[in-house]
């Protein structure tokens, strides 16, 4: 398993990396033959320090953030929650389709759009489309970002901040 491992606001000791590319690398067994990829970002924010890690495996996305005055505290517990998350998953393959040892991923159910909106796509700066957001009162805001002439996605995270999705 390849693990990339980056630090957000501090510099990450290998002592550090050592110990997150351990963890996630315990988690390897479960995804054989498959080969993954773990992106970990290690962030400190006044006391917190945050470890968030993001594995595409197959078609799923298993994601997991903690947050605790410890960091090693707060790797070992986002391992836990990906394991668990990986387990839920291969509980719901089995339960739907029978025990398999390679099977892919069951198909999303299909679901129905019951409404279709449309909206001016003027191109607009970030701050712009920002404060357009939280005028209308959502938690996400579709637009043209001027700058890069790309459809953006900006939403608000559960933390309060907020954070944009961008097309490579």
């Amino acid at each position: 398993m390849e693990v990339i491992v980056r630090g957000k606001n501090f510099e990450v000791t290998d002592a550090l990396k050592e110990h997150v590319t351990k963890k996630l690398g315990k988690m390897a067994k479960l995804f054989d033959p498959h080969p993954v990829t773990a992106h970990a970002v290690l962030s400190v924010e006044k006391e917190r320090q945050i470890v968030e890690v993001t594995m595409p495996i197959d078609g799923l996305l298993l994601r997991g953030e903690e947050a605790t005055p410890d960091m090693y505290a707060s790797v070992d517990l986002v391992v836990d929650k990906l394991e668990k998350q990986y387990a839920k998953f291969k509980t719901r393959v089995r339960r739907r389709h029978g025990p398999s040892e390679h099977r892919e991923p069951p198909p999303m159910d299909v679901a129905s759009v019951v409404r279709r909106k449309t909206f001016p796509a003027k191109p607009m700066l970030l701050d712009e489309a920002l404060m357009q957001m939280d005028l209308l009162g959502h938690d996400f805001f579709v637009f043209t970002n001027g700058e890069t002439d790309t459809i953006n996605v900006l939403y608000r995270r559960r933390d309060g901040e907020y954070g944009l999705l961008e097309p490579r």
